[in-house]
C-alpha cells in the first residue's frame, strides 16, 4: 500500500485541467489536488468556487479552449508561474442535443472545435514544453462512449470523440518517448448536468440500472483513472484507451429476449 501511495504522489507536479471547475473536470482537479499537485484550471467563466483539496486550491485562468491564442496564454502563464508542466488533461467538452438533419454548419463546426481541435491545439502547445523537460510529460484526453457507439442527438459530438481516440494513438507515436498520451472513455457520469440527459432522480435510477455495475459513474471515478495514467504506475502505458463506463451497456437484444421469454411463459 505504501509503495502504491508513493507512486500516486504528485507533490511538485504541475497539472492543467481544461474545464476543471465543474462536473467531471472538478472530480479530476480534486483528485490531483489530493495527491499534492499544483493544479491550473481554465474555462470561459470564473467559477463561484475553485476546486480545493489536500490543503491546496486550484488556480484559474480564463480561456476559451477553441481559441489557440488563449490556449497559448494558459500554457505560457502556467510555465511563468511554476516553471514546468507535467500533466495536461483535455477535459473541456460537451454538446447540447441537436438533430443531425437540421443542425447548422456553424453549430457542428463549434462542437468539433471544442471536442477535438481544442485538444489537438492544447496538446501541441503542452508537448512543446514537455519535450524540453528531462522528465517529459503526460497528456490525457477525456473521451466518451459517444465516440465508440452511435450517438443519436449528438452526432458531431460523437464524431469528435471518435476522432479524439485516433488522435490519442497518433500523438502517442509521434511524441514518444518523452511524452505519453492516453485516453479515458467515460460512460454515463452523474454531474450537475445529469438531469439534462437522464431526467430526474427516478430517470437517473432507470439509466443506472442499465449499467452492469448498477450505478452511474461519479466524477471521482474518472479522476482516479486520470491520476493513475499520470503516475509512474502507468509508465509503460501510452496510446491506450481506458474504458471507465461500469461495464458498458447491456446489449438491447438481452432485454428483448427476456421480455419474449416472460411473455411466452405467461401464455404457455
Amino acid at each position: 500500500r505504501g509503495l502504491m501511495r508513493d507512486a500516486l504522489e504528485m507533490a511538485g507536479k504541475v497539472v492543467i485541467v481544461t474545464g476543471g471547475a465543474r462536473g467531471v473536470g472538478r472530480g479530476i482537479s480534486d483528485r490531483f489536488l489530493q495527491a499534492g499537485a499544483r493544479v491550473v484550471i481554465c474555462g470561459r467563466r470564473e467559477p463561484e468556487s475553485l476546486p480545493a483539496a489536500g490543503g491546496s486550491e486550484a488556480e484559474f485562468i480564463a480561456a476559451d479552449v477553441r481559441d489557440p491564442d488563449q490556449i497559448d496564454r494558459v500554457v505560457t502563464v502556467t510555465l511563468e508561474r511554476h516553471g514546468r508542466l507535467d500533466v495536461l488533461v483535455n477535459n473541456a467538452g460537451g454538446s447540447p442535443a441537436a438533430d443531425a438533419g437540421t443542425a447548422s454548419p456553424r453549430f457542428s463546426s463549434s462542437i468539433l472545435s471544442l471536442n477535438l481541435l481544442a485538444s489537438l491545439n492544447f496538446s501541441q502547445r503542452a508537448n512543446a514544453a514537455m519535450q524540453t523537460q528531462e522528465s517529459g510529460g503526460t497528456i490525457i484526453n477525456v473521451a466518451s462512449v459517444s465516440g465508440t457507439r452511435p450517438s443519436p442527438g449528438t452526432a458531431a459530438y460523437g464524431a469528435a470523440k471518435a476522432g479524439l481516440l485516433n488522435l490519442t494513438q497518433t500523438l502517442a507515436v509521434e511524441w514518444a518517448p518523452k511524452v505519453r498520451i492516453n485516453a479515458v472513455t467515460a460512460g454515463m457520469i452523474r454531474t450537475e448536468q445529469s438531469h439534462l440527459h437522464y431526467g430526474d432522480e427516478e430517470g437517473n435510477a432507470r439509466v443506472a440500472a442499465t449499467v452492469p455495475l448498477g450505478r452511474l459513474g461519479e466524477p471521482r471515478d474518472v479522476g482516479n483513472v486520470c491520476l493513475f495514467l499520470a503516475s509512474p504506475l502507468a509508465s509503460y502505458v501510452s496510446g491506450a484507451n481506458l474504458l471507465v463506463h461500469g461495464g458498458g451497456e447491456k446489449p438491447a437484444y438481452l432485454e428483448a429476449a427476456e421480455r419474449t421469454s416472460t411473455s411466452s411463459s405467461r401464455t404457455g
